[in-house]
């Protein structure tokens, strides 16, 4: 857990802090510890209350500098939430995760170095606890290892360490709420870090050597070379990296948490560490994101961290195709016919339709290897989706519609909320090629859906789902508990998937 959270379970805070902050209720009236630590200033509520125009609409929020009475320099008094109407698809878990990620932009614009947040323990249990301090960890993160100008001392500072008081009903239930999610969160900034690093920095092999690292906590990694692949017959995969001098490496991860011989659940990732379109090159304009097409990848790997920091009591597979999409000599031309692991021949019509490419042998290789429960797998992989769905869900497509259920479920509880898109046979006439077995994309039409029917050609009877996440991998607005360009989605969703669904 990160230094930045310190959870303490006594009743009032007694040494002397920065801030402490409490929480009023919808009408503006304090309750339960908040109702304590206000009469201890020796104030009317109400008066003060009044004579500061709060009310206890949300956002409202004021401070009373140097309270007298309490150990703190000043007493943050915020309103609560109100509740989300019924209709709305928010659950009760993400509201908390916000208010924690609200919160600590509050801390951060009183540039606080110490704090203490007194929570109504009639109110909070473990999982809202935990979601509470997953909201200031996710608000936390910067990427700013790259500037080297000097810090300019204005602006706000985030909390050196921040503690929460509150009492504890169930403190094991609490502390295990609080090392589950706290893992998910250490899994969705490692895959933000991920999409957030240049890529003359984080090419296949520097973005294999993270996999690799998760030895270090319990994943057994291989690596394939390129070698490898190409005695495995993964022609489809290997065309992508064709025009760049960077090999294509693709890395599995295995992490053993269940019993022996249970089949595993099987997560695959498009790793196209920069992606400029090849031969069919990409206009110039905001060509820079591309490092981002790997958000898939990213993912895939957080997950195994998250699952391996919690030990997950389940076997899980990740497998990642780690490749560069550039134009050279050798690059593939759009007119080439390659031939996929499971031996369908591919007739390439673009170049920059590179990442189903290569899933297709990434998801063969799983499914012949593996024979897993299901697969899932993630890619940045169509501009279409943002067209269809816009960047508040990702785009889902399956087989099969109990996991699709399970995931549009696992979604509104994790808040990375996810759309289920149509395949059918309509859509498999659009991939048809004249000269080999399948084309590479069928055109503007149904650009997000004919992407999905073609990789729906290389996972057998397995039950599967894709999530389009390029609209919401990378380059979404800023949120409570985002202010990063990498979103890192996908995560928390399928850490929720798995322990909603299969963890008994």
């Amino acid at each position: 857990m990160s230094s930045l959270l310190d959870i303490k379970t006594s009743k009032l805070p007694t040494k002397k802090t920065g801030i402490i902050a409490i929480y009023a209720g919808q009408d503006g009236a304090l309750s339960g510890q908040a109702a304590e630590l206000w009469e201890q200033t020796g104030l009317n509520w109400k008066k003060t209350a009044t004579a500061a125009d709060f009310e206890g609409k949300k956002g409202q929020v004021f401070s009373l500098v140097s309270p007298p009475n309490l150990p703190c320099d000043r007493l943050l008094i915020l309103a609560d939430e109100a509740p989300e109407d019924d209709k709305t698809e928010v659950s009760g878990l993400t509201k908390w995760t916000a208010k924690g990620g609200a919160l600590l932009a509050r801390l951060e614009a009183l540039r606080c170095q110490k704090a203490a947040v007194i929570l109504d323990v009639s109110e909070t249990g473990p999982e809202q606890i935990a979601e509470f301090a997953a909201g200031l960890r996710l608000r936390h993160y910067t990427f700013d290892k790259y500037k080297t100008a000097k810090k300019d001392d204005r602006k706000p500072k985030p909390p050196e360490k921040l503690t929460i008081v509150l009492h504890v009903a169930d403190k094991p239930a609490t502390d295990r709420a609080l090392k589950r999610r706290m893992a998910s969160v250490e899994g969705t900034l490692l895959a933000r870090d991920l999409v957030n690093e240049p890529p003359n920095v984080l090419g296949p092999r520097e973005f294999a050597d993270v996999a690799l690292s998760l030895k270090e906590i319990g994943v057994e990694v291989e690596i394939l070379s390129a070698k490898d692949m190409e005695k495995l017959g993964m022609g489809s995969l290997l065309c992508v990296a064709r025009g760049s001098e960077k090999p294509a490496l693709m890395a599995i991860m295995q992490w053993k948490g269940g019993k022996k011989g249970q089949k595993p659940f099987a997560f695959v990732g498009k790793g196209v560490c920069f992606d400029t379109g090849g031969i069919s090159i990409k206009p110039a304009g905001s060509m820079e994101e591309m490092k981002g097409d790997m958000g898939g990848a990213a993912a895939v790997v957080g997950l195994m961290k998250s699952l391996a920091l919690r030990k997950c009591p389940l076997n899980v597979v990740g497998v990642i195709g780690l490749v560069e999409n550039m134009p050279d000599g050798k690059a593939t031309r759009p007119g080439d016919i390659v031939t996929a692991m499971s031996g369908t021949t591919i007739e390439i019509i673009n170049t920059d339709a590179e990442g189903r490419l290569v899933l297709a042998d990434a998801l063969w290789y799983t499914q012949d290897r593996f024979k897993p429960e299901f697969m899932i797998n993630l890619a940045t992989l169509t501009g279409a989706i943002l067209i269809a769905l816009g960047r508040d869900h990702a785009g889902l497509f399956s087989n099969d519609d109990d996991l699709a259920k399970r995931l549009y479920q696992a979604g509104i509880t994790s808040g990375e909320k996810v759309w289920r898109m149509p395949l059918g046979p309509a859509y498999d006439k659009l991939i048809k090629s004249r000269f080999a077995d399948i084309k590479n994309t069928g055109g503007r039409l149904a650009g997000s859906i004919t992407a999905a029917q073609f990789l729906q050609h290389f996972v057998n009877d397995v039950p599967w789902a894709h999530l389009d996440i390029a609209a919401t991998g990378f380059g979404v607005p800023a949120s409570d508990i985002n202010k990063s360009w990498a979103s890192g989605f996908g995560v928390a969703l399928l850490d929720q998937l798995l322990r909603d669904n299969y963890e008994s």
